[in-house]
């Protein structure tokens, strides 16, 4: 079923913003293929390994031995599964709008929204900048990381401006009740707060609201299955649902994830034109904001996280100032090297990324290499930096893994 009330305006050949959408910061490797712009995209970073890391980041609950709570990659399927329905209803470029979803992301730190406050409060002591992850995403994408070409040769993904729009601009925490994609084509790099700006294309607004949309009903369905929540707290939800959702056939007998997404959908593809945005109907957007402030009060500032947000603070914190510590200018790797055999796996793994990113060592540096050099190790800046993006792009695992080989003895 589709209504294409949005096909006039969708991302497509004919669009007068088409030729500014498909703009790639650089250039691919050539090949005869059946892809369109979008699709190459979202193979792109299908492959990436940013992509690939998601499955051990949290989404909410830290490190997590449950199988069945939701991940960082599982959420952004989540965004993907809804962004394409409501493009696909709506007569918008499905394609456009998964890629900007599996990607929105990728510049996630680990332990959530926990470790992106930390790499936060870090990067305004020691560089004076901002830190949030939609324009880390943004610097994943467009600087870090690489996929391998036919040839063998590591090349930064170079993806279209549209993709890369909607990625930096999917901020979903933005209570509004219409989106509307902004006229002006700009220098994404310029953006300097989450939420600025609107993306540039309807599917850019798309993911930005299938993010809201994907969150507030998993969010509590884990909670449940973790036993977050107490009785009164679920007897205030089933009232909330009650009061806010008037529609006779919504009725479920035990809260989930699928019957949520279903009526947001529904509501906001019956709601939306391009006259008025994309839009859900009072009751529906209230309803929203009721379950979003019930998952601020009772999950996530939940006195049982209050631990875990310790724990990943000091782990953050205490791989950075080691890090940190090491700086020796031209002499860094060296120094690195020397030490390798008290932390292996941390000297190790974090000389390999200043050899690929780095002018550090022009020498060592592999010819499969081809990928941006982004920090001038002369600059302590820049070697902070480094260091913020090696940690920005660990896995709860993974960060976890090397901050217990830090506190080990041998």
């Amino acid at each position: 079923m589709q209504n294409d009330k949005f096909r006039g305006v969708s991302c497509n050949k004919g669009n007068p913003r088409w030729d500014e959408c498909t703009t790639r910061p650089g250039k691919l490797y050539y090949r005869e293929d059946i892809r369109g712009p979008f699709l190459r995209d979202y193979n792109r970073i299908l492959h990436c390994k940013a992509y690939r890391r998601l499955k051990h980041k949290t989404q909410v609950f830290f490190a997590t031995e449950n199988d069945h709570i939701c991940t960082r990659i599982e959420h952004v399927n989540h965004v993907s599964s809804v962004s394409y329905t409501i493009s696909k209803f709506l007569g918008l470029n499905t394609e456009l709008a998964n890629a900007i979803a599996i990607g929105h992301d990728l510049g996630h730190a680990p332990f959530g929204h926990e470790g992106e406050k930390v790499l936060k409060d870090i990067a305004k002591k020691d560089l004076g900048e901002e830190f949030w992850h939609e324009k880390n995403s943004l610097r994943f994408i467009d600087k870090l990381e690489t996929l391998t070409s036919p040839e063998g040769r590591e090349e930064n993904l170079s993806l279209t401006y549209a993709v890369r729009d909607g990625i930096v601009c999917h901020c979903g925490e933005v209570d509004e009740n219409s989106i509307y994609p902004r006229k002006e084509y700009i220098n994404l790099s310029d953006i300097s707060e989450p939420g600025e700006v609107s993306p540039y294309t309807w599917e850019g607004c798309v993911v930005r609201i299938a993010d809201k949309i994907s969150y507030l009903g998993r969010d509590i369905e884990d909670a449940l299955t973790l036993q977050i929540l107490n009785i009164s707290q679920i007897r205030e939800l089933k009232d909330i649902i009650r009061k806010d959702i008037i529609k006779e056939e919504f009725n479920i007998s035990e809260i989930n994830n699928t019957a949520l997404m279903h009526e947001f959908i529904m509501d906001l593809c019956t709601q939306s034109n391009p006259d008025s945005g994309l839009i859900f109907s009072s009751e529906y957007l209230e309803f929203i904001n009721r379950v979003k402030d019930f998952n601020y009060k009772n999950i996530y500032h939940h006195p049982r996280l209050e631990s875990f947000r310790k724990y990943a603070r000091l782990i953050i914190e205490s791989i950075y100032v080691k890090l940190d510590d090491q700086y020796d200018g031209r002499e860094t790797l060296s120094h690195l090297t020397r030490q390798e055999r008290v932390y292996p796996e941390l000297f190790g793994s974090f000389g390999q990324w200043l050899v690929k990113y780095s002018d550090i060592s022009p020498a060592k540096r592999p010819v499969k290499y081809q990928n941006h050099i982004v920090y001038n190790i002369d600059d302590r800046e820049d070697y902070r930096r480094a260091i913020m993006d090696f940690i920005s792009g660990m896995t709860d695992n993974y960060a976890i893994k090397i901050f217990n080989e830090m506190i080990r003895f041998m």
